[in-house]
């Protein structure tokens, strides 16, 4: 069974945002638990936290009352990055991260999950290049902030109002991917359902599928995290096509 990154401290809504509404984690867990192992999250070290971002920023997000659930999160990210080495991963978490910036954060967003991953594994030594997919409807600026100008990463955002189009530049963009680790920013708000309105549950399968084949060529792991995703109705579903993708190993 795939392994699921998860605490139950993720059930708290913690700020007023969509991000943090109630029933939202609910409805996923309800939907993926009887197909997944799910394994508790811990929360990240400060110093890992700190490689990203700085002591101010960190300060402001403790005077909020945020720090313990961010740093849960970005410590799930973590785990799931860590376990996603050897076999695809999912970290249900929140808040979400790909808004934070080095020194700043926005759009229900804290710390910089993927970013904090991705950097505690380099510098353990445990991966030297990593590609990040971002299929959230929202750019990842603070992905890109942190992470942009590291030369052992690369950052795929994905913009366009096609679903073909979109689904294209998956596969464009995973045809060429070479790393050690490649992490998927998934946001679901843009299914057909949600914000975006663009795509369909089954997309999202075929997205898992797609990193799942670029991180077996390049002879390397992948995980996946959550971002954004609003509508509860069809939340779960799409977060278990993605892991369904990653996990079933077919041919291209």
């Amino acid at each position: 069974m795939a392994k699921v990154i998860f605490h139950e401290s993720f059930y708290q809504s913690y700020t007023w945002d969509p991000a943090a509404a109630a029933g939202r984690m609910e409805a996923i867990v309800d939907t993926i638990g009887p197909h997944v192992e799910f394994v508790p999250a811990e929360p990240a070290p400060r110093q890992y936290i700190a490689a990203v971002h700085t002591e101010m920023h960190i300060q402001q997000v403790e005077n909020r009352g945020v720090y313990d659930i961010a740093a849960l999160a970005a410590g799930g990210a973590i785990q799931a990055a860590q376990i996603g080495l050897t076999e695809p991963c999912f970290g249900l978490i929140r808040p979400p991260g790909h808004h934070a910036s080095t020194s700043s954060a926005w759009g229900f967003c804290f710390f910089n999950n993927m970013a904090v991953a991705l950097e505690t594994l380099r510098r353990q030594q445990k991966i030297r290049s990593a590609a990040v997919l971002d299929i959230d409807l929202h750019f990842g600026d603070g992905t890109v902030n942190i992470l942009g100008n590291r030369t052992w990463a690369t950052i795929t955002n994905l913009e366009t109002s096609s679903r073909n189009v979109y689904l294209k530049e998956v596969e464009g963009a995973m045809k060429h991917c070479r790393a050690d680790l490649i992490g998927i920013s998934a946001g679901f708000d843009n299914h057909i359902r949600d914000w975006g309105g663009l795509l369909c549950t089954e997309d999202y399968e075929q997205i898992g599928h797609r990193v799942r084949s670029a991180a077996d060529r390049s002879g390397g792991g992948c995980f996946a995290i959550l971002e954004g995703g609003y509508n509860h109705a069809v939340l779960g579903e799409n977060v278990l096509a993605l892991i369904q993708g990653m996990t079933k190993k077919r041919s291209c």
